[in-house]
């Protein structure tokens, strides 16, 4: 996957958003690039958070280091997409 094209990164995204946490019942398009992914957005808790940060270090290599930096990763898909690429060009190729 072209890392750099952000739209697709955030389909990609979606998509593990909703396969991690077995959200059957909604699709990527009732997903909003910018509405928050916990509380009022899509309604996820701090579990839905611990599997997202494993299934993101997997697929993507990436570490988020502490609840501060998943607080600002995770405020919404642009945001996660945003770190997600930022992360990525700090990995050695």
């Amino acid at each position: 996957m072209d890392i750099q094209n952000t739209q697709k990164l955030r389909t990609a995204l979606k998509h593990l958003i909703i396969g991690t946490l077995k959200l059957e019942d909604i699709t990527i398009e009732e997903i909003s690039d910018d509405a928050p992914l916990f509380r009022d957005g899509l309604g996820l808790d701090s579990i839905d958070a611990l599997e997202l940060v494993v299934a993101l270090e997997k697929k993507y290599g990436i570490i988020i280091e502490n609840e501060d930096v998943g607080r600002r990763a995770f405020a919404s898909v642009a945001a996660l997409a945003a770190f997600v690429k930022k992360e990525r060009t700090k990995l050695p190729n």
